[in-house]
């Protein structure tokens, strides 16, 4: 079907490269750096380091002042890992925020499953979580439950300790209309994975895949996947229903997402926002 074909523009990966931001620059930028030897009384901007290299935990306790924007634990901050990261923009998170409470996913009695316990019952899938900023917020709007997935052990240190700074280390009752088992579940769970495999093998990393996402977040890190794999494994993904809402996040070097995605299932997997911010 020519309708949900997969644009060529998505079957490679993206050469999405960015200027020099706080503290993900080049190594080889001579935009910044350290003048470690100066005696004038001052200093030139710190040594910066790229995505993915180890960053000095003692120069930078939080270098991307990550914290809570709304809800029950705003203006919370969050550790970082110990590796760089680009973490979603706070303008684009209010943004994204925004949208969603426009469409009812913190409103109470909202229940993919049917019914209603009478609090929000959303259940949220962050991939590519990183410190877990975007799953938290989740939290502290209403959501009932995040899964936080991320192939870095790093990372997923770091969220599970920011959960447990946010208070969101306890435990949901399960039962009739709540949407989960009778056993229940945590607030909040970190997996350690390949995003492709919890979307497409979930029960094989501890998902269970019977408990399905109001709310899936997609933030990778633009050059290191192809888009149209990403976007194969979400829209077959058991996971989801045809009401989940998913976010993806992408630069603008990719061009424009297509508004409708075949699904193996005959279904198509509808596109009815794309918004831009600066380069994302």
């Amino acid at each position: 079907n020519p309708l949900t074909e997969m644009p060529a523009n998505l079957k490679r990966q993206v050469n999405a490269k960015r200027p020099t931001l706080g503290h993900v620059v080049p190594k080889n930028s001579r935009t910044r750096h350290l003048n470690e030897d100066s005696s004038s009384g001052g200093s030139n901007s710190a040594a910066l380091r790229p995505q993915g290299v180890n960053r000095d935990t003692e120069r930078y306790n939080n270098p991307s002042n990550l914290r809570i924007l709304g809800g029950s634990v705003r203006g919370r901050k969050l550790e970082s890992p110990t590796v760089y990261l680009r973490p979603m923009m706070g303008k684009v998170k209010e943004a994204v925020y925004s949208t969603f409470t426009s469409f009812g996913l913190y409103e109470n009695n909202q229940n993919i499953g049917g019914g209603g316990t009478g609090t929000c019952s959303t259940r949220h899938l962050d991939i590519f979580s990183g410190s877990g900023s975007v799953g938290l917020e989740s939290l502290s709007r209403g959501a009932r439950h995040c899964t936080f997935v991320d192939m870095s052990n790093d990372c997923c240190g770091a969220c599970e300790r920011n959960i447990v700074r946010c208070g969101f280390d306890g435990w949901n009752e399960g039962g009739i209309g709540t949407g989960i088992g009778e056993g229940g579940e945590p607030i909040a769970k970190v997996v350690c994975t390949d995003a492709f495999r919890a979307l497409r093998q979930p029960e094989t990393v501890g998902i269970d895949p019977s408990c399905k996402y109001d709310l899936v977040t997609l933030c990778p890190p633009y050059e290191e996947i192809v888009y149209a794999d990403l976007l194969d494994a979400v829209a077959n993904s058991e996971l989801v229903t045809e009401d989940t809402v998913i976010l993806i996040e992408y630069p603008v070097e990719l061009g424009c997402l297509p508004h409708a995605i075949g699904r193996e299932d005959g279904g198509v997997l509808i596109g009815i926002r794309n918004r831009k911010y600066g380069r994302t």
